[in-house]
């Protein structure tokens, strides 16, 4: 069995709590930390930090063993208002600093100035309430701008919509020439990538399943995946995909999938970078 690469700091597969409420979250966190997961993503937005904050500390794994990674909402933005959001969250996630500290998307519409949520994001890192800065749904004008106005502090990743129907190419391109990786979310688009053809075939001949290919191809190419799941199988099933290693010819492939399905594009989202 494969151990988890880090990608930088991050276990290259988490689990993700998106759309997993109260006892589900629980369930979920804790059957993750179970089967080996040691990465967990979770958001102010999500309404379930205090969920995945007790499955971690009933699991009686170390807290330290744990790359515990949230959000803060961009409605959270306000002049002054970030640092009282984190601070909510690490009371409810129960510790006193998480791993990674996300901003969940830029501010909507630009209703708040990114220098000011950036100036309050980096006073966040600086007080010591997390160890690493991250950003999720920014594209190249944001990243830009994220960039110039942290500093010496480091993104150590822009998590964003990826998975083998949506490959999200320009985003992942300019983040790559700023040395900042990505991790997916949504890699199974929702669970599309199941009824694949081309996924079930090459899954025959790993004795695997359409998902756990599509994972494979994501941490192939250099991504992290936090996937979702309900279910203990499906968890597990999920987090064995770290064991799959793809010819050139899968990856040439899955590569050729691009449809630009986009699932995430709402009225909060920023304009994509096409």
């Amino acid at each position: 069995m494969a151990v988890v690469k880090n990608i930088g700091p991050i276990p290259q597969i988490g689990y993700g709590t998106w759309n997993r409420d109260g006892q589900a979250a629980y369930d979920g966190v804790k059957a993750a930390l179970e089967i080996g997961y040691r990465h967990i993503d979770t958001a102010e937005g999500y309404n379930n930090e205090e969920f995945v904050g007790k499955a971690i500390v009933d699991s009686g794994i170390a807290r330290r063993d744990i790359f515990l990674a949230t959000k803060v909402s961009p409605e959270s933005f306000a002049p002054g208002q970030i640092m009282s959001h984190v601070e909510v969250s690490l009371e409810k996630l129960q510790t006193p600093q998480v791993d990674m500290l996300y901003l969940h998307y830029p501010a909507i519409d630009d209703e708040y100035d990114i220098e000011d949520y950036m100036a309050q994001f980096a006073e966040v890192y600086d007080k010591g309430l997390t160890k690493n800065l991250a950003v999720s749904n920014f594209t190249i004008r944001h990243m830009q701008r994220a960039k110039e106005l942290l500093g010496e502090r480091q993104l150590v990743t822009n998590q964003v919509e990826i998975h083998p129907f949506m490959q999200n190419k320009p985003i992942v391109e300019y983040c790559k020439s700023l040395g900042v990786p990505m991790t997916a979310y949504s890699p199974l688009a929702r669970g599309a990538v199941s009824g694949d053809s081309t996924l079930q075939e090459i899954a025959k001949t790993q004795d695997a399943s359409a998902a756990q290919i599509a994972l494979a191809f994501l941490m192939q190419e250099g991504h992290v995946v936090i996937p979702s799941a309900g279910s203990y199988e499906r968890i597990k099933e999920n987090f064995d995909a770290k064991d799959i290693n793809l010819s050139d010819a899968d990856m040439m492939k899955i590569r050729a999938f691009e449809k630009n399905m986009r699932l995430v594009d709402g009225p909060w989202c920023p304009k994509w970078d096409v």
